[in-house]
């Protein structure tokens, strides 16, 4: 591996599309619409569609305050930047190293997926075909990831646009013709709280199926650490994260308001991620071969949003490098594609040994929901973060950039609505609808401690030795090194 350990990331490599695109595939609809969201249905029932939307008014909230900081603050660190400029250094530097740790998680948790969807469907069809042989699929989709981002974001970002704009088609062209067939039962009710599971009725059921759901977003702030390879960024950044939150939180309404309309109001209850009630279950009963579409466009999501995650791993390391609080051979850089090589390697070796290691140690489903439940505890939290960073800075910059409504207003309520979310990853019954993990997946807790705690003492390590360090994952490297990026009140650094 040749590279160098200085330089910048690629300059406006990539545009609008291809940043929406990075959100999007890194929210995973396909595979939310068809395994995360059916998780609601036990609680809101056929009041399902009302939970979505609430769920997606309760996440523009934080999706605006994200939005705001990566208008104000263009970086490759992103939340950890965010964090650090909006509260203090230091918790930037612990926002970032809890991120990067979740971000090089998710691409072998949807590498797990893909391989047990995929050896579990080839099972079913010949049953001859092994169930266990699931793992050659992950080592693959590990390799086309890694090879993707070797050659930059633009070969990266693009291949992403092409998995993303496949997997949302499927389901919209799926949802149109269940709708169609739907007929008369077509009905507004579904957005109501008449139809919610039984012990969980009325306004209850509901706010427990948005909980779930709510989950179906992380992800679409994604486009955040590609900042710095990013055409007019500023600009960019703000339509992408809030674009891809809207579109996808309305693509989730439509898709989960067509299924509960065809499948049945009063029978929704029952729908879940597999077998004859579910969306792949429903499409093989009267829906032919469209079912092979549906299960390409949930492998193709796997697949892209491992890539979306890992070019968000890679970039944050890259910029924690930078200014040395991660090792320095993070921030190495491709002479040529100015992809971050060094992160690349150690994304795919972290992939590999996570996939292979606990995929068989406890089974890839197992592993899958192990895995799940580490990164979501640690994603919403960082959300949590970035929301009273919002807040801190703007009301640091006071003056006329502190706009009430969005600033402090927002903020409040994205917490709020992601307090319940955090509560429900991990497991602590607060609510009775919030079940009590078991091992391992309750190990989730003690691996997100432990990180945290040696974050920790990293940190004091730092403080002590090198102050300095901790004081620049506040800085904006784009500013500095990119005169021509004008800041937010219209005058150029320098």
């Amino acid at each position: 591996m040749h590279g160098q350990t200085s330089g910048t990331l690629r300059r406006d490599a990539i545009g609008l599309r291809e940043v929406l695109f990075q959100s999007v595939t890194a929210m995973a609809p396909a595979a939310a619409v068809a395994a995360s969201i059916p998780a609601g249905a036990a609680f809101a029932g056929g009041s399902l569609p009302l939970a979505v939307l609430v769920a997606l008014v309760a996440c523009l909230f934080t999706a605006s305050c994200v939005a705001e900081l990566a208008r104000e603050l263009p970086a490759a660190g992103s939340v950890a930047t965010y964090a650090a400029r909006g509260l203090h250094p230091a918790v930037g530097f612990l926002v970032g190293w809890g991120y990067v740790f979740v971000e090089m998680l998710v691409p072998p948790l949807l590498l797990l997926q893909l391989g047990f969807t995929v050896a579990g469907t080839l099972h079913d069809e010949w049953s001859s075909y092994p169930a266990d042989l699931w793992w050659p699929y992950p080592l693959v989709g590990a390799a086309v990831i890694a090879v993707a981002g070797y050659f930059g974001v633009r070969a990266s970002a693009r291949f992403g646009t092409v998995l993303g704009a496949f997997e949302v088609l499927v389901f919209l062209v799926f949802a149109v013709l269940l709708i169609g067939r739907a007929g008369s039962g077509n009905t507004l009710s579904v957005f109501g709280t008449s139809h919610t599971a039984g012990g969980y009725s009325g306004v209850g059921g509901v706010f427990a199926g948005s909980v779930y759901t709510v989950l179906a977003f992380a992800g679409f702030e994604a486009a955040a650490p590609l900042a710095e390879e990013t055409r007019e960024p500023r600009r960019t950044m703000h339509r992408a994260v809030l674009g891809a939150a809207l579109g996808i939180g309305l693509f989730y309404v439509v898709t989960t308001y067509a299924m509960t309309v065809y499948f049945g109001p009063d029978r929704f209850a029952g729908f879940g991620a597999s077998g004859r009630a579910s969306w792949e279950g429903v499409a093989r009963a009267s829906f032919g071969l469209f079912w092979v579409l549906l299960f390409l466009a949930v492998v193709n999501s796997t697949i892209a949003n491992a890539n979306a995650c890992a070019n968000v791993s890679t970039r944050t390391a890259f910029a924690l490098a930078r200014v040395r609080v991660l090792p320095r051979l993070l921030a190495t850089l491709h002479p040529r594609h100015r992809s971050p090589v060094a992160g690349i390697a150690v994304q795919t070796v972290v992939a590999v040994a996570a996939v292979l290691g606990l995929g068989l140690g406890y089974g890839p489903e197992t592993a899958f929901l192990l895995l799940a439940t580490v990164i979501v505890t640690v994603v919403i939290g960082v959300y949590i973060v970035v929301n009273l960073a919002c807040a801190g800075h703007f009301v640091r910059a006071g003056g006329g950039a502190l706009k009430p409504v969005r600033h402090l207003l927002f903020p409040v309520l994205g917490i709020a609505a992601f307090v319940p979310a955090l509560l429900t990853a991990a497991g602590l019954p607060v609510f009775t609808f919030v079940t009590k993990l078991s091992a391992p997946v309750s190990y989730a807790g003690p691996v997100v401690g432990v990180w945290l705690a040696i974050g920790v003492v990293v940190l004091l390590v730092l403080l002590r030795r090198h102050p300095e360090r901790i004081a620049e994952t506040a800085r904006v490297h784009m500013e500095e090194h990119d005169p021509a990026v004008p800041r937010r009140d219209g005058t150029v650094p320098g």
